[in-house]
């Protein structure tokens, strides 16, 4: 986390920054310098600034959605009839949904293609790796607060979660790299539905609403 730090500060499209330029507007703001020296026992610097954005990111942990209350706080109403029917065919062979969307972050952090498209104008991997079997995969992301954070897929091409579902029941495109996993499912109007709403359970209010993420 902290070496991907530097990507964004720099990062034309985003800081379009240098962290020796950021570093020297810190060291001129009391607040900061005494907040180093107290924390790190050095002025504001490249270290400084990487080491304290990263441990304030691992402090994010989103884990208080109805699902986990359900899951873990063992709270049988805490997910109705169709978020649990949606979360049995999350889970389920029928869907192959965890097979890559797993674990507590449900993403097995793995560079996927999910038949998004024919022919991909973005490469994906293959920009960094510049290899053929990178081409069109991209990394596999989390499903914790998906329903607020549209638009989906990597260039943002659907913008509701019963669009994503619409296109994985298709099966995609035929792409030569798509993952085996990608088949078309068949689901009927309810089931769809029911995907839906167990997405949806996924997001944690809690986390969404706490001050300390809201500044």
């Amino acid at each position: 986390m902290e070496q991907q730090i530097f990507v964004p500060i720099q990062e034309h499209n985003e800081f379009d920054n240098n962290i020796l330029l950021i570093a020297e507007k810190l060291n001129n703001i009391p607040e900061y310098v005494d907040m180093s020296l107290d924390a790190y026992g050095r002025l504001p610097d490249a270290f400084v600034i990487t080491r304290a954005i990263s441990t304030f990111e691992r402090t994010m942990i989103s884990g208080e959605s109805p699902y986990d209350d359900f899951l873990v706080g063992n709270n049988n109403t805490a997910l109705n009839q169709s978020e649990q029917s949606g979360m049995d065919l999350f889970f389920s062979p029928i869907t192959n949904c965890s097979t890559c969307h797993n674990n507590f972050d449900f993403t097995n952090y793995a560079f996927e293609n999910n038949g998004l498209y024919d022919d991909y104008e973005d490469v994906g991997r293959m920009r960094l790796t510049n290899n053929t079997a990178d081409n069109g995969l991209f990394k596999v992301p989390t499903l914790r607060n998906i329903e607020v954070t549209a638009p989906y897929m990597h260039d943002g091409s659907f913008s509701t979660l019963e669009a994503v579902i619409e296109h994985y029941n298709s099966g995609g495109s035929d792409f030569f790299n798509k993952s085996p996993q990608i088949q078309p499912l068949n689901l009927t109007a309810t089931q769809k539905e029911d995907l839906v709403n167990f997405l949806k359970s996924l997001t944690d209010d809690n986390f969404l609403n706490d001050e300390k993420f809201r500044q």
